[in-house]
């Protein structure tokens, strides 16, 4: 394949994700959050702990990763003996995900160190703990208890000193006020605020993507590492409500 045809297959291909990821954010609201895939700048701000932690190896979490936008940047930067969750609610996207892993160039010798689960993150089953956990969950579309439970569960799930990082969308919260109910408007402001009460505990750092489509703002949260126990009394710790 010469480098005229490969630009031209990576094009159709971008395309047709982004009709897929069109079409189930359209389909299911519960486990697609925008319209559009995530661009490469936002891809690679969310992996950055990735490169911080090079040379060592890292056990990686990806949560909600969609057509694999931002999987395919994290893939590259895992260095060598890491190994990979990727878990996706979505069973079209996971099916898609499935392909993608089979199918990068630098996994075909170590494919049994990637795993695709198509579950929630509430119920992965697992005993590893995770060094970075990178998450494309839409919060914006969730109750303030299920936030409080996927967040809990990605604290539980850190070691001691793993990284968090997540984004959201700049002023999408002000949209939806303005064009929703009060009732979807206090949510959404309950969910905003659970969200800095975390960031008041754990951020170490915020950025802006505008390079995105919409806007989106990261933020990296990171567990103590005196912390033992976070979560169990986090929710009620935190007064969350559901």
């Amino acid at each position: 394949m010469n480098e005229n045809t490969a630009q031209s297959h990576a094009r159709t291909q971008r395309a047709t994700e982004g009709w897929a990821f069109l079409v189930e954010s359209i389909r299911n609201h519960r486990t697609v959050g925008s319209i559009a895939p995530s661009s490469k700048s936002l891809a690679n701000l969310l992996t950055d702990p990735l490169l911080e932690r090079a040379p060592r190896s890292s056990n990686v979490l990806e949560v909600g990763a969609g057509t694999g936008s931002v999987t395919r940047v994290l893939l590259p930067r895992m260095s060598r003996g890491s190994r990979l969750d990727i878990v996706e609610a979505n069973a079209h996207f996971a099916a898609h995900l499935r392909r993608l892993v089979s199918g990068h160039p630098n996994l075909l010798e170590k494919q049994e160190q990637v795993r695709v689960h198509n579950t929630f993150v509430e119920q992965l089953s697992t005993d590893r703990r995770y060094d970075v956990i990178v998450s494309g969950l839409p919060f914006s579309n969730f109750s303030p208890g299920q936030v409080g439970d996927i967040m809990g569960r990605y604290l539980e799930l850190l070691r001691p000193g793993g990284t968090l990082t997540y984004f959201s969308y700049c002023g999408s919260r002000w949209v939806r006020t303005f064009l929703t109910s009060r009732p979807e408007a206090r949510r959404q402001r309950s969910v905003k605020d659970l969200l800095n009460q975390f960031h008041h505990q754990y951020a170490i750092g915020c950025w802006t993507v505008w390079g995105n489509l919409p806007p989106a703002q990261v933020w990296q949260l990171r567990r103590p590492i005196d912390a033992v126990n976070l979560p169990g009394s986090l929710t009620a710790r935190l007064g969350i409500s559901r």
